[in-house]
Formats: structure tokens, C-alpha cells, sequence
């Protein structure tokens, strides 16, 4: 039995009814635009097919279904089953057709290889610990020439900015967590997983040593978020 994926799936189900809400709280509506930013860079044509790991309570998985104005099969996968409930409901609200949701592992995806043209992950990829398994699975259901965006929290590198980051993260954001999701574990957790995530050029190095070609990564929002691409050879 995998301890550390229980937790992290049962953290996610207690906190799916507030997510939205927390995620626009504490970034200050700036995950909306980080989104979108990662759809533009590397959303392919209409008529794609596309996979959303981790896809919580769809909101790339919209944002893409916008982006393309339905033209496209968008499959969504989430290991939690209160996160995809999330996003079946929000589905529903917006009379989205063209999402269709899985439950599944990121380490073993339920897919034929060679299967989408493109694969997204938003804040995702730091939940998960073996993270060159979960680049190999990604690199398998992706069509030669289709594309992978990661996008991801990081720590800020800024000498200025770091310390303010760090004390904003590691003291204010649990306790603002805690208090709307009712859950004391998640939003301690969630420094935690950031602080471990590999620099962004190590994580770039990683994608390229799984096969990805002509990776780039772009900092965003002085540095606290950076979106990754690459494509399948």
C-alpha cells in the first residue's frame, strides 16, 4: 500500500468542496490567469484530443474547452474522486459536453500509447514522487510531435522576494487554509511540496532526459509559478 498517495488523495477529497474558492484566495485570482498563460502556450488545433492530469475540478480542462470553443475531446483524469465530482458538477453548470472524466493513476495511466496530442498538468506534478515514471507515462500517450505543459509552483530565487514568500507561505497561507477548508493538514502540506519541487531548470533537465525535446520554461508572477514545455519527439 502506497501511505504517502493515501494521504495526498485523502487530503484533496476533504478539501474539494472549498478548493476553487482557496486557490482564487490565496493567489489572489492569479491561478485564472497562470492557466490561461499555459493554455495559449501549448493548446493544439481544434479537433486534438487532450489530457488533463490531475485535473481536480477541471479548470484547465474549461479554460481549454474555451480556448478551442468546444471543438475538441478533452479527457480529465484525478486520482480523487470528491475533485472529479467537483468538476462533473461545474461541467454540468456550464453545459460542457466535450469533457469526459477518468479516475486514474498519473503512474499508470489507463491509455493506448500514442494517444493524445497533448498532455497539461497544473500543479499537479509535485504531488506526485516519482516524477520521471510519471514524465514516461506522459511521453507514452502522447503522439509523436504532441506537446506537454507542466505548470507549477516554485520557489522564488529573488533575494528580495524569497523571505517575504517564505514567512507569506509558511505562516499566513496555512492558517487562511485551515480555517476555510476546515482541514489542518492540507495547506501545511502544501509548502512543504513546493519547497521540495526541483529548480526549475533541474525539472526542465528532468523532461528532457525522459525524451522531451525543445523544453523551455517561463517564470511567472516574479518567479512563484513557472509553466514548462515540451514536445514528444
Amino acid at each position: 500500500m502506497n501511505k504517502e498517495l493515501d494521504f495526498v488523495k485523502g487530503m484533496f477529497d476533504k478539501i474539494a468542496h472549498r478548493y476553487d474558492f482557496l486557490n482564487r484566495l490565496l493567489s489572489l485570482r492569479q491561478d485564472v490567469m497562470w492557466r490561461n498563460q499555459m493554455v495559449r502556450a501549448a493548446a493544439p488545433g481544434p479537433e486534438s484530443r487532450i489530457l488533463d492530469v490531475a485535473c481536480g475540478t477541471c479548470d484547465v480542462a474549461l479554460a481549454l474547452s474555451r480556448h478551442l470553443t468546444g471543438r475538441t475531446r478533452i479527457t480529465g483524469l484525478d486520482f480523487s474522486y470528491a475533485m472529479l465530482d467537483a468538476g462533473k458538477k461545474k461541467c454540468a453548470a456550464q453545459s460542457n459536453q466535450s469533457i469526459c472524466l477518468v479516475n486514474g493513476d498519473a503512474l499508470a495511466l489507463p491509455f493506448l500509447p500514442e494517444t493524445f496530442d497533448a498532455v497539461f498538468i497544473a500543479f499537479g506534478i509535485r504531488n506526485i514522487m516519482n516524477r520521471p515514471r510519471a514524465l514516461s507515462e506522459f511521453y507514452k500517450v502522447l503522439k509523436p510531435g504532441g506537446k506537454l505543459a507542466v505548470l507549477e509552483l516554485i520557489t522564488p530565487q529573488n533575494p528580495f522576494l524569497k523571505p517575504i514568500y517564505l514567512s507569506y507561505f509558511k505562516k499566513v497561507l496555512p492558517l487562511i487554509g485551515a480555517f476555510f477548508s476546515k482541514d489542518n493538514n492540507a495547506y501545511y502540506y502544501l509548502p512543504e511540496s513546493v519547497l521540495k519541487f526541483p529548480a526549475p531548470d533541474a525539472f526542465a533537465g528532468m523532461m528532457s532526459e525522459t525524451g522531451f525535446s525543445r523544453v523551455r520554461f517561463k517564470p511567472m508572477s516574479f518567479g512563484i509559478v513557472t509553466l514548462f514545455v515540451g514536445t514528444r519527439q
